[in-house]
Parts: C-alpha cells; structure tokens; sequence
C-alpha cells in the first residue's frame, strides 16, 4: 500500500492537465527537450576542447617540465 499505482498516477495527470492546460504544457515540453538538446552540444562541445595537444618533436621541453625542474633545484631556506 506504500506505492502508488497506476490509477493514482492518472488522476495527477488529469488534474495537471486540467489545471495548466495542453498547450502550456506542450510548449514546456518543448522547451525541455531544447534544453537537453543543448546541453547535449555543449558536452560534445567540451569533449572536443579536450583533444590532446600534438606533442614536441624537435627535442625541446615544454614550460611544465622546466617549471618542475626549477622547482626541484631550489634550496631549502
């Protein structure tokens, strides 16, 4: 008796229905689904951001590297 069946969850449909209406409900319907389909893009969006860079091949270090270096040569004070 703790869940609700399938007759409850009609009659909560009829009364939104019947408090908001079809076509206010369609355009927030419609509304949600652009939203989600937004968000959607902006994470493929960010998943293309995320590409690795293309790496060093002439031999030289990148700034990361030398910043850790200088930081290990450093002298406790």
């Amino acid at each position: 008796m703790g869940g609700l069946s399938i007759w409850h969850w009609l009659i909560v449909l009829v009364i939104v229905v019947l408090v908001f209406g079809t076509k206010r409900l369609g355009s927030v319907g419609k509304d949600l689904g652009e939203a989600v389909k937004g968000f959607k893009k902006g994470m493929q969006d960010d998943d293309d951001d995320k590409k690795p860079s293309p790496q060093l091949r002439d031999g030289s270090r990148d700034e990361s590297s030398t910043t850790s270096q200088r930081d290990d040569e450093r002298t406790p004070r």
